[in-house]
Parts: C-alpha cells; sequence; structure tokens
C-alpha cells in the first residue's frame, strides 16, 4: 500500500458548484462564487478586502506593486522559504536581505530584523512557516518604528492565528494559496488579503489588468480605462466555485486535519523524548492548523537515510527549501552572511504525509517505521 506525501482532498461538492458555473455561461472571474469566497474571507477573518488571485505568486506580486517597490529598494525576508515570496519583490528591482530563522522553528528571527534595516528598507515579508505565526509583536513593533510595509506570506496559514487575530490581518497585506498542497485547495489559486482601505481601490486596479474594469462595474464611473499598471490577476469562476466547496467544509478539514497531527506527535514523542528527532514548536501566542507535520532530524545523513528508508517502504517523505541566500540565482547577492538555522533546516527537516484521507492505521504504519529506522540506527 503506498502512501503519498499529498492526496487532494474533495469534498463532493468541487463538480456540482463547477457545473453551474459551466451552466450559468459566465466563466471569467468575478462572478458568484468568486463574490461568495470574497464574503467568507472578509466575514471569517475580518480582512478589510480579500481578491481573490490565480495563485499566492500572483497575490505576492500585487502586494508588491502595492508597496510601490522600486530598483534599488531593500526588503527584508527569510531565507527558509519558497521563491515567490521574494521574486514578487525582485522583479520591481528590490534587493533582498535575507534573514535567519529562529533555533527552534524555520521562521524568521524577528529579534535580528532591527539589525538588517537601513534607510533603503521598504519592507519586511514574514513567513508563517506550517501555518504557525511568527512574533508579530516584536514585528509589527520594528515596522511601525521605521515605517516599513508587512506583507505576510501566509501561504499556509489558512484559518491559524496570532493571540487570537487571523494570519494575513495582521500586516498591510496578506497573501494565501490554494496550491493542492495546502489545506483549501482549488488546485492553483491565491488570495490577497488587504488590510488597510487606502489600498483597496488600487489593489482592484492592478488585479484587472491596471484598468478600472470593477469600479466601472459597479457603475462608479460611465466607462473603463487603463489608469495604472497591473496584470491579469483574477482566477476564472470555476476555480472559485471549486474553491467554496472547499470553504464550505473548513471545519471538518480542520478537524481531521488536527487529529493527524495531534496522532503523529503523539507516537513520535518517545523518540524526541530520547533525542533521536525535535518535533514541531507550537509557541504559545500561535494556533496551529494543521497544515505540515514535520520532524528535524540530527543531520543531513540521518535524514536522507530516513526518506530512503521509507520510500522503500511505499511511504513518501519530503525534504523542503533550500536556502535562498545560497541558490544559484542568488548566491553572488547575497552579502556573505552566515544563517546557521536556516541552512540545518534545510539539511535536517522533514515533512511527513498530511492530508485529510489519511487514516489512523496509516499514521501508525508510518511512526512504526520511522520508529524502526532509528533503533537500526542506535
Amino acid at each position: 500500500m503506498n502512501i503519498p506525501f499529498n492526496k487532494p482532498y474533495l469534498t463532493g461538492k468541487e463538480s456540482q458548484y463547477m457545473h453551474e458555473v459551466l451552466e450559468s455561461g459566465k466563466l471569467s472571474g468575478d462572478g458568484a462564487f468568486t463574490r461568495k469566497c470574497h464574503h467568507f474571507f472578509e466575514t471569517r477573518y475580518g480582512f478589510r478586502k480579500s481578491l481573490l488571485t490565480t495563485s499566492c505568486t500572483d497575490a505576492l506580486e500585487m502586494a508588491a506593486i502595492l508597496c510601490n517597490i522600486q530598483p534599488g529598494d531593500e526588503v527584508i525576508a527569510p531565507s527558509y522559504t519558497f521563491v515567490s515570496t521574494v521574486n514578487a519583490f525582485v522583479l520591481r528591482g528590490a534587493k533582498i536581505v535575507f534573514a535567519d530563522s529562529e533555533e527552534a522553528t524555520p521562521n524568521l528571527d524577528v529579534t535580528k530584523i532591527e539589525s538588517l534595516i537601513t534607510k533603503k528598507t521598504k519592507a519586511i515579508v514574514p513567513v508563517h512557516y506550517a501555518g504557525v505565526s511568527c512574533n508579530m509583536d516584536v514585528l509589527l513593533h520594528v515596522a511601525k518604528k521605521h515605517g516599513l510595509y508587512v506583507v505576510e506570506d501566509a501561504a499556509q496559514a489558512i484559518d491559524a492565528y496570532y493571540k487570537g487575530r487571523p494570519l494575513g490581518s495582521l500586516g498591510t497585506f496578506g497573501a494565501f494559496s490554494f496550491h493542492e498542497t495546502k489545506n483549501i485547495i482549488a488546485g492553483e489559486g491565491g488570495m490577497l488579503a488587504i488590510n488597510d482601505d487606502q489600498y483597496v481601490s488600487r489593489a482592484e486596479i492592478i488585479r484587472e489588468k491596471g484598468t478600472n474594469r470593477s469600479a466601472f462595474f459597479r457603475g462608479e464611473v460611465d466607462k473603463y480605462s487603463w489608469v495604472d499598471i497591473g496584470s491579469s490577476f483574477l482566477p476564472a469562476e470555476i476555480i472559485s466555485a471549486f474553491l467554496f466547496a472547499q470553504l464550505e467544509s473548513l471545519e471538518f478539514i480542520q478537524r481531521r486535519r488536527l487529529a493527524i497531527w495531534n496522532l503523529y506527535r503523539q507516537l513520535l514523542i518517545p523518540l524526541s523524548e530520547k533525542g533521536f528527532v525535535k518535533l514541531p514548536i507550537i509557541h504559545a501566542d500561535a494556533s496551529n492548523n494543521a497544515h505540515m507535520f514535520y520532524i528535524e532530524c540530527r543531520n543531513l545523513d540521518e535524514r536522507t537515510g530516513l526518506v530512503e528508508y521509507l520510500k522503500s517502504r511505499n511511504i513518501m517523505a519530503v525534504f523542503h527549501y533550500l536556502p535562498l541566500h545560497l541558490s544559484t540565482y542568488f548566491r553572488d547577492h547575497h552579502d556573505g552572511r552566515y544563517l546557521p538555522n536556516a541552512e540545518r533546516f534545510s539539511d535536517c527537516l522533514l515533512r511527513l504525509p498530511l492530508y485529510c484521507g489519511l487514516a489512523d492505521d496509516e499514521v501508525q504504519r508510518i511512526t512504526d517505521y520511522i520508529h524502526e529506522y532509528f533503533t537500526l540506527r542506535a
């Protein structure tokens, strides 16, 4: 029996809602299901405005434009993240200043941010790794002190909170992903949350190819025209229909994922107590949306061996990011600082299968093999 790393969960209503879109004849974006999704996010999480996009990458690119990033501006971001986090700002001409991760978690070390700020710094982009919040009190204080934008990369953080406040609602902007590996999916897809009213109108324009088309359809102008830069960031209505079916089952999906996460933790605590692996840490101020369960091995050799051991038993476990400051594209642009925690997580972190359809006995099987692997190496 094969256990993949991920298996998309379907609620059963996706095809029904997609068929409704086909029958309606309105296939392009910003139809009835897009409006339903926007209403859901704004009502449940209190975003001032939510705008669906074709990906989290697009949401981040919109945020970079809204921050008015110019060539030579500096943007602080973690090195241990996906390339989209920073590529959105590089496309606008920014210089990326990479921050290290915390020692205990892959999230950026907010205590080091202020030392990285210069006169050219324009924004900070925290990534809520595995849906677990960064220390946003410290980060927001530093950003306010220096007049910086905060763009939350909340790609993994749907339905996650910091001190009771939804992630994505704390910064100037929040960017979300609905890729098939996320908790709530649309195949591909994303969303930009705008938390300051002064950016709402321009965000709509940027999303609609730089035109005021949205205002035209609301009857606010008698014709629409090209008024700003932008691109075609809005998704087709069929994607929104798929997404809305997922949102209707959010509570069930989250409960099941959390049950799996807790079972993993329960079964792996003995290995952690013996010092073979480290388990995820959920800080007291953060919630756990069960996006990911990972373990931290002691070194690269052990992790490589464990990946192969599980693979030989038809279980797919995968590592995650390579540090962006050491990437082929950026290494010649990095300022030379050693980022030990980012490099350690890159070498040692291993993600285990976690999806809504993963059965308890499959979790037991996975963890039994992990125990077996370390017993054999002891």
